[in-house]
């Protein structure tokens, strides 16, 4: 279980986190939703200390600690419970692929080279690029760099997978490739807590939405409630021009 009570965060005299409850169980994929700049992205980050919260404590498994009092090996125990799949890919540009997914089995998790190739080759399986082991990150396209961001990530094995806004790079097309594997993937029992602007992965993939504004949870339920029968008049609306624009896409 993740639990999150009053994280705060601000960045000089700018609020970004107002005092932020969630639970999450295990097993669950949340979603996080919302208008651009409203603090999904640096909730996501404060989960493992990329941004370190002002206040407030996190709680993963058997592990809580107060952001205020957090020691260095504390952090890093807890860093180690989670995996960080970035929007812009963040991979070794000097490394290959197999070399990527390696890096964080070996380097963090002192595991022997056969362990970790065993699991690396599997994981860049598991995303459909055996044919790229090889590969340098230049070498690949933009959708077949975030599978390998996301290979890296399960590689590690982690109690939560956080993923930060995964197709906001990339074009449409190969967005969808992307969230095929992020589908199966949250059908595998990992917890999973992933910002997005994909609308249709959040009502049909996650089983808990959670829209937030202004650096505030405003609502968080299943899809059905916050795509069909919003409690809250801002989470209706919200739904209601996200809908509208989709649809004067099309």
């Amino acid at each position: 279980m993740i639990q999150l009570s009053g994280i705060r965060k601000s960045y000089g005299n700018q609020e970004v986190l107002k005092g932020v409850d969630l639970t999450v169980n295990d097993g669950d994929v949340v979603a996080l939703i919302g208008p651009s700049g409203t603090g999904k992205t640096t909730l996501l980050r404060t989960i493992n200390f990329l941004e370190p919260a002002d206040q407030g404590t996190i709680q993963i498994a058997d592990q809580t600690l107060d952001v205020a009092k957090a020691n260095q090996e504390d952090i890093i125990k807890l860093r180690r419970k989670t995996a960080m799949v970035f929007q812009n890919y963040a991979l070794f540009k000097h490394k290959t692929v197999l070399e990527n997914v390696l890096e964080g089995l070996e380097v963090v998790q002192k595991k022997s080279h056969d362990q970790a190739l065993a699991i690396a080759k599997a994981e860049i399986e598991r995303v459909g690029l055996s044919d790229k082991l090889n590969a340098y990150p230049k070498e690949l396209s933009g959708g077949q760099q975030q599978r390998i961001g996301i290979a890296r990530a399960l590689a590690l094995q982690p109690e939560v997978l956080l993923l930060d806004e995964p197709t906001s790079s990339l074009d449409p097309e190969t967005s969808v490739e992307v969230l095929r594997i992020l589908q199966e993937v949250a059908q595998s029992g990992i917890t999973m807590i992933i910002a997005t602007h994909e609308m249709a992965f959040a009502e049909n993939v996650s089983n808990q939405v959670v829209f937030m504004e202004s650096g505030r949870i405003v609502e968080q339920a299943s899809p059905d409630q916050i795509f069909n029968h919003a409690k809250e008049a801002r989470t209706a609306k919200f739904v209601r021009e996200i809908s509208h624009d989709i649809f004067n896409e099309e």
